[in-house]
Order: C-alpha cells, then structure tokens, then sequence
C-alpha cells in the first residue's frame, strides 16, 4: 500500500508523516481505516482522513493538533476527534473500539477493542479496510472481510447477517454507496436488507439518523438517481405513510428542479449557495399535506430554518403561482411577493410550475430586482425635514418600490421622488 500513499497529495502525506511520528512517541498503533482506504483503492479524491489508533484517541488527536496547528474539537462521549488544519483538511480520530447492539436501531454500546474489532462493527466490507501507518509495519494492508475483492467486482456486502437489523440506516448507506460509485448490493446482502425491511427496521431508528442519511443522499452529486433507487428498491414510507412510492409527476418535477438549480448556481455565482438537497426534499415531500410536512419536520427534527422553508413552499405556492400570472404584473409586486422568500422556494417554484410568464416574473426578479437598495437613508428624510416616525419605513418603501418601477437612477431621482411623495401627502406625514 506504500506506493498507494506516495501518490496522495503532499499535505496529505504530510499529515500521515506527522501522525505516524506521534504513533512511535506514544507507542500506539494507527491505521488510516474506512472511506479514506476504499477511496484510495478507487483512486477517488478524498481529503477527509480517518484514523484509528489503538490506545486514547483523544490524547492522539491533541497530540495531532499540536504538530499541526490545526483546530480540535473532541466527541467525548464516543471517544472520538476531529483535527481540522489551517489548510481545512479534516482528520478524523478514534479509539479502536467494538459495539454491541441491545436492540435492533439502538444506538452502540462501546468498548475498548483493537483494529479487528473496529473492522468488523463498520457497515460494508468495501468500508472495512485499513492501512498501517506505524513505523514498525508502514502500509501494511489490513483486509480481513476481502473489501478490496468486492471492490474489483463491484459489490456491496455487509460484515454478517445481524447488519441491517443492528443499524437499520445501513440500508439507505447501501443505496448511497451503490449509486456513487456503481456497485451492486451482492444478492445475500440484498436477502438479508429486504428481510430487515419486512420487518420494519427503518421504523426502529432514531428519526434524527434517518434525516442524517437522507441528507447525505441528497447532497450527492446526482441525487435524483438516489432518489430513484431508494424509491424502487423501499420507498418513503419511512418517512411518512403516505409517501410509499413517487409517482412519474414527483420525478418530472425533480427533473425540473436539477434544470432550475443549475440555471442558478451558473447564472448567480456570487448569490448565496443554494441548499439544493432542501429543493429535492420538498419534491418528494410535496404529496402531503401542510399538516403532514409539518409532522415530519418535528419528527426528524429539521433545523427551524430548514422547517420554515419546507413548509413555506407548501403553503404560498399556490397563491404566488396565481398572483405572479396576472397581466400587466407590476414589478414592484414581484419584488414584493418574492424578496420575503428564499432561494430554494423560489427555484421550485420556478421548476413547479406550468406557467411561463411566472417562470419569466421570476427570472427578472433574481436578474434585475433581487439586492437592488436605495441610495437614500433615514438621515435623509430627517435633513428634508421629516421627523423620525414609522412613516420613515413607509416613504423608504415606497421609494424602493418607484425605483423598482420606473428607474430610479441614482441618489437625486430618489431625492425628487421623496419630495413629491411629501408634498403630495404633506397632510398625513404632519
């Protein structure tokens, strides 16, 4: 495996120099173990390392983040560590440890083990592989369940029968795996998912680790093949009873979405990144009911911004859809029915809908109206004699929306413009 190391990057071999030193100082074992081996293998990049050693991993990880002047974060209740340097690589640390399972779903009991142990409680054998980086044994191979074998052959199989039923989420970590790298789930391991299915194993699971999965497989570079997969092979119904299988008009509205999206992260490079996997959520989410997505939110506890902009689009898509068909549409109202919004609301809008002249309103309003500011503050309407009052939010909005209208050039056109409006309504502004 040495001359697998010697091609990394150097900052990478840099770091397994600088974490080998440390393996000799305090006379523990370590191993680059998991997705980081597997992806090394595959030749694919991946600058995130994992390391397991066998001794305290959190002494390890502070001794790592000395030599690299990186920053540390520790995971005390699993014993585990993140180093992250200045170059923000991520270096994953751990204590060799074994798991016992009390029940299916539940979380691990851990203990101290050695670099077996920690092999064989991973989830697939292709995650299973570990390299030495110890000066005594340096790229020794560890491989004791033939991951690299599969690897060649494109399969998934897992450590043994009691998998699935001991971490349920395996089964949606089987699809996302599957899908990026095109293997193939081996038909034992298949058996043995299907059967933890009929027995309702998803339905066993911390919701919270179920939104963890389901993320991770939306955030993959093609998540509609995931999706797809997913819906075959078990559907959503772990989400939510009335989501057992999307129908052909959730997938053309996907389709639309993975258009939209694109369409905004090439034309707005300098907008705020678009939360893509949220957009995809909500297509797939989109068959309930404003009740029932509110549910899910609260069961699989959904960050409250991530909550606000799911249901959101539930509940205005079909009144903006309405209100932004209307002919003859100011663009002042545009920009008001959609500024209070966010990105990912409106795409899918943009992407649902069957109406061009609201597909055009809201090309215009990211092209032209979105960001647009006034020169003009408060301190300008005091220097033309308005005392401060609510009606200072009032004339500034009005301004806004007049140069949304009829083009505002600059600081002087919206001075004219707020002292015709003051004139005009004198009476009311005292």
């Amino acid at each position: 495996m040495e001359r697998y190391l010697k091609q990394l990057p150097l900052e990478l071999q840099g770091i397994i120099l600088r974490a080998q030193e440390i393996s000799g100082r305090l006379d523990y074992k370590a191993y680059l173990v998991g997705g980081f081996v597997r992806d090394l293998i595959l030749g694919v990049p991946n600058f995130d390392v994992d390391i397991v050693v066998e001794g305290e991993g959190l002494k390890f990880a502070e001794e790592l983040c000395k030599v690299l002047a990186g920053k540390l974060t520790r995971h005390r209740r699993f014993g585990t560590a993140t180093v992250v340097t200045h170059d923000k690589l991520k270096i994953d640390l751990a204590s060799a440890r074994k798991e016992t399972y009390s029940y299916p779903g539940a979380l691990p009991v851990v203990s101290p083990g050695n670099i077996e142990d920690d092999l064989f409680r991973r989830d697939f054998t292709i995650n299973a592989m570990a390299i030495s980086i110890s000066y005594a044994d340096f790229g020794r191979f560890v491989d004791l369940f033939n991951g690299r074998d599969d690897l060649a052959h494109k399969r998934i199989r897992v450590l043994h029968d009691l998998s699935f039923m001991d971490d349920p989420t395996r089964i949606l970590r089987a699809i996302r795996f599957e899908q990026r790298y095109g293997l193939k789930i081996e038909p034992h391991t298949y058996r043995l998912l299907t059967r933890a299915l009929k027995c309702n194993a998803l339905e066993k699971v911390d919701k919270q680790r179920i939104r963890d999965e389901v993320i991770l497989a939306l955030k993959e570079k093609e998540p509609i093949k995931y999706i797809r997969r997913i819906n075959r092979l078990i559907g959503f119904s772990f989400i939510n009873p009335g989501l057992k299988k999307l129908k052909r008009h959730s997938f053309l509205h996907l389709k639309a979405a993975e258009k939209e999206i694109a369409w905004f992260r090439n034309k707005f490079v300098r907008k705020r990144t678009l939360d893509a996997w949220l957009i995809y959520l909500m297509v797939i989410l989109d068959k309930l009911n404003k009740r029932e997505i509110n549910l899910v939110c609260k069961r699989f506890a959904f960050r409250a911004g991530e909550a606000k902009r799911i249901i959101c689009y539930k509940s205005i898509f079909k009144d903006i859809d309405k209100q932004l068909n209307k002919k003859n549409i100011l663009p002042s109202r545009i920009y008001r029915l959609l500024e209070p919004l966010s990105y990912e609301v409106i795409i899918l809008i943009k992407a649902t809908t069957d109406k061009e002249r609201v597909k055009k309103h809201i090309a215009d309003f990211l092209n032209i109206y979105n960001g647009i500011r006034l020169y003009v503050t408060g301190e300008d309407l005091k220097n033309l004699g308005i005392e401060p009052s609510p009606y200072f939010k009032d004339i500034l909005a009005k301004t806004l929306y007049a140069k949304i209208d009829y083009g505002l050039a600059g600081k002087e056109d919206e001075l004219a413009f707020i002292r015709k409006f003051i004139k005009k309504n004198k009476r009311t502004l005292g």
